[in-house]
């Protein structure tokens, strides 16, 4: 499988010489906007044209990395990642802007044959880039690009193929996602939620009003990487202890158009989710999203929903709940996790109806 490395480039001089890059990497993108433009242009006037392919416009850039002082490499990865950006949207992407208060981050992608990596530096045209090299590149580097973030800050990032063969443990769990705890698990445990957004308010409020835009940046840099750090170390023990993973499959998109939105973003549910997906897979875990419908009102021992079970929005005061047919007490979001781990052990198929390829 393709993971990605992510450094952070040392050198502060290097940022003119990245910057550089990224504007020459910006007029090659919109040299394929303005080239996509003229072809729907020519095709709403009744001309008979068909969309630029990737292909097209490579060729069309064919010597102008010279000129503009790229690798030919990033002008071909640039037309290429164009053409999927249009066709996954079907509709021309927007320019990217190299000033002003509308300038794009920076991007400049190559492939593995384009640089070189000395130690913990990387060699692109020539020019040595030093990264702090924090872990070891944990495979075969495919391509990869350096990356401008927010607080102008470059990075070098590396997507490496990966063997898809670490050991994990044997047991199954499953996982209801909340807000008052961000994960609650089967087996009883619980992530809890670090409310980073509301503990980091004041601070960002006093940056705001003085209009100071780099402290804003690096408040909202320092609650990001918080938060990640949080879910990855999660996310790793529970991939590392089960081969079976089920998660509920609450909806963060739809949630955050209600006044939850704010702690469902803070929630981080959606990067929960996909580091758990693609960690189970590099294990050869089972990884499931299913319906979490009824989850929190059934029973997990007698599987009823009771008169007592907590049902509807005005319920979610209620933590802990004691079912009026079997007297057994619950927890809420365990017992939702119970019955989503039941849900997922009835959607695994038996060992004789798995397909031999």
């Amino acid at each position: 499988m393709i993971l990605t490395f992510k450094y952070r480039v040392k050198d502060a001089s290097s940022r003119r010489h990245l910057a550089r890059y990224a504007r020459a990497c910006n007029t090659v993108w919109n040299f394929c906007a303005a080239t996509q433009r003229e072809a729907e242009r020519r095709w709403k006037a009744g001309r008979k044209i068909r969309w630029p392919t990737a292909f097209d416009l490579i060729k069309l850039c064919t010597g102008a990395a010279a000129e503009i002082g790229l690798h030919s490499d990033t002008v071909q990865a640039i037309c290429r990642q164009f053409a999927a950006s249009r066709d996954a949207k079907r509709r021309a992407p927007k320019f990217r802007a190299s000033f002003g208060a509308k300038k794009a981050l920076g991007w400049i992608p190559f492939i593995e044959r384009a640089v070189r990596v000395d130690g913990n530096a990387i060699v692109y045209l020539k020019r040595k880039f030093c990264f702090w090299r924090s872990r070891d590149i944990g495979g075969e580097i495919k391509c990869g690009s350096f990356v401008e973030d927010a607080r102008g800050r470059w990075s070098v990032s590396f997507q490496c193929e990966v063997p898809d063969s670490l050991p994990c443990g044997n047991g199954e769990i499953g996982i209801d996602l909340g807000l008052k705890t961000v994960a609650a698990m089967s087996d009883g445990t619980k992530i809890e939620n670090q409310k980073l957004v509301a503990r980091y308010a004041g601070k960002l409020a006093l940056a705001q009003r003085a209009r100071n835009k780099r402290r804003v940046c690096a408040i909202h840099a320092k609650i990001a990487n918080a938060r990640r750090h949080q879910l990855h170390v999660a996310s790793t023990k529970l991939a590392d202890a089960n081969s079976l993973i089920v998660v509920g499959d609450v909806s963060p998109a739809k949630l955050t158009k209600t006044k939850m939105a704010k702690s469902v973003l803070d929630a981080g549910w959606s990067t929960f989710k996909e580091m758990l997906r693609y960690k189970a897979a590099r294990r050869r875990a089972v990884f499931l999203e299913v319906s979490e419908r009824w989850t929190s009102q059934t029973c997990s021992s007698c599987g009823s929903i009771s008169a007592s079970s907590p049902k509807g929005m005005g319920a979610l005061g209620i933590r802990r709940w004691a079912c009026s047919e079997c007297l057994v007490e619950h927890d809420r979001d365990t017992n939702a996790a119970l019955n989503i781990l039941r849900v997922g052990l009835e959607r695994q198929p038996l060992a004789g109806e798995i397909p031999v390829l």
